[in-house]
């Protein structure tokens, strides 16, 4: 969501590849040419220059490093004519290195106010342009600093996030220090007032581009004193007299062109602004709610002049501007830049309007509202993607950053108009956003990137972004020493990553392994880098093959020191859900096992489990699930505290997100597979909040907490415990009218354990009253319980098929019995001896429990379910084919037990011929 990408093409039977570059020097180098050797000191001085000129600045200084002629070449000053440190931490140190190679440098961009403190520190005194970004905390006092130390200054860029620490005494600082000035562009400033514009006139006669971005007030009357003023911009500016402007503003003698976009401009002022000026050339007053509110409004018709507004056609006003009739349509900006004689006043108009109309797209963008829709599929997307070509870099990154913007509906469940992005995708957006990410240029990587993932929520997009070869650029640039690039392409590879078609493209791209490596790179700084990588590795550790590559890679270790070390929810979340999907093949890999012998991991995801963020909770308990598989890790769970922290969890979450109460008793579920374990969780209270989560309304809930009830039962203690806590209507419910088969199948099961008479025993312990209260109360429940089990299996007797196999011993009749009878997803439970022996004793029991066990032997036995071998091994251990025979011929037992019973004979048989064939 590169510069030195490299891309594979099929060319006559050979190899080709596209060697990194930037976008105006690319050359192709067969197989046999790459293999050749090549002395690269013998360059010339100039092919070495141009080649480090493709190169950032990390990769640039990486290859200074081979030798001495090529480190004194990369400090040639053609070299260092501009600087952008977004991407760095410009400190004070950085700043004092970089000095040396900073004497010619004119242009620099910076983000933060430590590199704003910094900069003074490059003595770059002949810096003609600055600008910078989050500048909130930029004060008066490094304002001042900056511009006396930069007397040359001829651009100044603060924005377009809100400079709250700058007043008019930093205006007037500039204006002081600066006589050069052409260029001002502040945003945020809560009061301009009128001393400090009229210092600017005072002290900077060349001043010809303003713009007051989103000020809370500003001096309209000394504004109208810059008689030098060619282009103004106050979008976003509250508390401005529109009167007094209209009054005033036409006098100014240069002005081309207004933009007073995303304020309550009047339609007098509009009409009155562009009958009146002289000069005026185009009026931009897009997003000004009371004039698009002002129905009866038309727009003046006047020669060579024009208003860009949400209900004018834009690209025909922005064609208006040229003599030539054939430079029209979406492609204005495109046709102009291609145009062989465009006059400079237009040129010079069009270039300030592609960075006005950037900034207002972004701007709406961000605010997102409703109403906007049509406009953004009619005019706003084509501008978007317009813009996306200008020679400005700045505008091509921020119309990249209002695509990745626009498309977004809910940014916190990542939920985008699929209208809007299909608009992009069918207008070539793909194409060009592909283009952008290739640019050697980290700040057009980076947003890039960041459109790319976004646009990639929706399934048709991410189909084009992989035909265009996007997971291949997304790889690429995952490697990049930029953190921010990095960041955003592990956001694409997300994204993309959900598809399952996408996962095996994005492993052979060496994706997994960028994506680990982004982890170790990163483990200390940029939660965003991190999340994103670890969200992309758990989409990826959910296909088996790919698992497999993220255990290969160093995920395991990776995911395990996040879960660890990191202490950002984001972050914790996504690495405890990448670990439970590596966690959850444990039949077709050992990463299961894998992950619970990483040191420290399973201490981790209990101590997650405590998290006051319930998305951390929910991932953490599901991976204890997934590893709760393996006896080893089950053991060590309980060892490293995972029973009390989960029965906490399953107590504290009966008003939580079904996710996380099925993972809470999901992972009690697999915990109490051991018989320890079941008894530690009776013991700890687990009972009393499982018969809760059974109650739940989600039928994923009712499984595992009837999964887990099922396991507790087996014991005499816990049976007996979850009849005293009112289980048995809780199982009652579940087994009559839970949606799940599986949720009624295992509360039956449950039942059974309860009520074979095992739980008995300890029903007699304590004083004579005691036991009689006890027994009196059992006796209400196993007739409840017996009641509701013969009626489960009655759900799955067929009168009429069961007659027919009663009457016949034709396996066709069996078979149908079968099918009906079938519950497929108890094909994945796997039982112990232990508990296939109670069954085969239920067999002997006169109730409805010689059905209800014979039901469970067939589910357990059926050929094709996975673990049905292990059963049929089990119970040919045991003796079980002499009681079946015994079952399936009993005069006085339920028709349902003596056909079941058959049916697990014949299954019996079928395994028998399976190992006999096998050996």
């Amino acid at each position: 969501m590169t510069r030195r990408l490299r891309r594979k093409v099929s060319t006559e039977g050979k190899e080709k590849v596209v060697l990194p570059s930037c976008s105006e020097f690319e050359e192709e180098v067969s197989t046999s040419e790459r293999c050749t050797e090549v002395n690269w000191t013998l360059l010339p001085d100039d092919t070495v220059i141009q080649l480090f000129s493709c190169l950032n600045y990390r990769d640039r200084a990486s290859l200074a490093s081979t030798c001495t002629t090529w480190r004194a070449l990369a400090a040639a000053p053609c070299l260092w004519n501009s600087l952008d440190l977004r991407a760095h931490k410009c400190d004070f140190a950085m700043a004092n290195s970089l000095a040396s190679r900073c004497k010619n440098l004119q242009a620099v961009r910076f983000r933060g106010a430590e590199s704003a403190d910094a900069i003074i520190h490059l003595e770059a005194r002949n810096l003609r342009e600055l600008c910078g970004d989050y500048c909130r905390k930029i004060s008066d006092a490094t304002v001042s600093v900056i511009v006396a130390r930069h007397a040359v200054l001829e651009c100044l860029q603060l924005g377009p996030d809100f400079c709250e620490k700058i007043t008019s005494d930093a205006v007037k600082a500039i204006a002081i220090c600066c006589p050069k000035l052409r260029r001002l562009r502040l945003s945020g400033i809560r009061d301009i007032q009128g001393e400090a514009i009229n210092a600017l006139v005072k002290h900077c006669p060349n001043l010809n581009d303003i713009g007051f971005l989103d000020c809370l007030k500003v001096d309209e009357v000394a504004l109208g004193n810059v008689s030098s003023l060619r282009y103004l911009s106050v979008a976003g500016t509250s508390n401005v007299k529109w009167g007094v402007v209209s009054n005033i503003w036409h006098k100014l003698p240069n002005l081309i062109g207004l933009d007073v976009s995303r304020t309550d401009v009047s339609p007098a002022a509009v009409s009155k602004l562009l009958a009146s000026s002289q000069s005026l050339r185009i009026l931009c007053a897009l997003n000004c709610h009371v004039l698009d509110d002002d129905a009866s409004f038309t727009a003046p018709k006047l020669k060579d002049k024009s208003l860009l507004a949400i209900f004018t056609d834009i690209f025909e006003g922005i064609a208006s501007l040229f003599a030539d009739p054939s430079i029209k349509g979406k492609n204005i900006f495109l046709n102009w830049r291609h145009a062989r004689q465009v006059n400079k006043t237009t040129g010079e108009i069009l270039t300030w309007l592609e960075w006005v109309l950037s900034h207002i797209l972004l701007r709406i963008a961000e605010n997102n509202p409703a109403s906007l829709h049509n406009f953004w599929l009619k005019q706003g997307a084509p501008l978007l993607l317009s813009l996306m070509q200008s020679c400005q870099e700045e505008v091509q990154e921020r119309a990249a950053t209002g695509l990745a913007t626009f498309v977004v509906i809910d940014d916190e469940h990542a939920t985008i108009d699929k209208g809007r992005a299909e608009a992009v995708m069918r207008d070539g957006g793909i194409r060009l956003l592909l283009n952008l990410a290739r640019s050697w240029r980290d700040g057009l990587q980076s947003e890039a990137a960041k459109a790319i993932a976004n646009l990639s929520v929706n399934i048709n997009v991410a189909k084009a972004v992989a035909e265009e070869g996007g997971i291949n650029i997304l790889a690429a640039l995952a490697k990049s020493m930029n953190r921010l690039v990095a960041e955003e392409a592990a956001g694409g590879l997300w994204n993309l990553s959900v598809g399952e078609e996408h996962k095996g493209a994005i492993a052979e791209a060496g994706g997994v392994k960028a994506l680990v490596d982004l982890i170790f790179k990163w483990s200390s700084d940029g939660d965003g880098v991190l999340e994103r990588a670890a969200g992309a590795l758990a989409n990826l550790a959910a296909d088996d093959k790919c698992s497999m590559e993220v255990a290969l890679a160093g995920g395991v270790q990776a995911l395990v020191m996040l879960a660890r070390t990191c202490k950002a929810d984001g972050v914790q979340e996504q690495a405890a859900r990448a670990l439970a999907n590596l966690a959850a093949h444990g039949d077709s890999n050992n990463n299961n096992a894998a992950v619970g012998q990483e040191a420290g991991a399973l201490e981790a995801l209990v101590q997650l489990i405590r998290s006051p963020h319930e998305g951390v909770r929910q991932e953490a308990a599901g991976a204890l699930w997934n590893l709760s598989f393996d006896d080893r890790n089950r053991e060590a769970i309980a060892l490293a505290g995972g029973v009390e922290a989960l029965v906490a969890l399953a107590r504290s979450c009966s008003n939580a997100s079904p996710g996380l109460q099925e993972r809470a008793a999901g992972a009690l579920w697999g915990l109490s597979v051991s018989e320890a374990n079941s008894i530690a969780i009776g013991r700890e209270g687990g009972v009393a909040p499982l018969i809760t989560l059974a109650r739940s309304d989600a039928e994923d809930v009712h499984e595992t907490a009837a999964g887990a009830l099922w396991n507790l039962a087996f014991n005499p203690g816990n049976a007996l415990r979850i009849v005293e806590e009112g289980g048995v209507p809780a199982l009652v419910h579940l087994c009559s009218q839970s949606v799940s088969k599986m949720a009624r199948f295992m509360a039956a099961l449950a039942l059974a354990y309860m009520f074979d008479g095992r739980m008995d025993e300890c029903a007699l312990t304590g004083t004579s009253s005691e036991s009689m209260s006890k027994i009196v109360n059992l006796d209400g429940s196993r007739r409840m319980a017996l009641k509701h089990i013969e009626a489960f299996i009655h759900m799955f007797s067929d009168r009429q098929a069961f007659a027919a196999a009663a009457a016949s011993s034709a396996p066709a009749a069996l078979a149908e019995v079968t099918e009906g009878a079938r519950i497929q997803e108890a094909g994945h439970l796997r039982c112990s001896g232990a508990e296939i022996g109670r069954f085969i004793a239920m067999l002997k029991n006169p109730s409805v429990l010689k059905a209800c066990a014979a039901f469970a032997l067939l589910q357990f036995t059926i050929p094709g379910g996975r673990h049905a071998p292990h059963h049929a091994k089990l119970m040919q251990n045991a003796g079980a084919s002499r009681v079946l025979r015994a079952t399936a011929a009993a005069a006085t037992a339920p028709l349902e037990a003596k056909i079941f019973a058959r049916i697990v004979l014949r299954n019996l048989e079928y395994h028998q011929a399976e190992i006999s064939q096998v050996v």
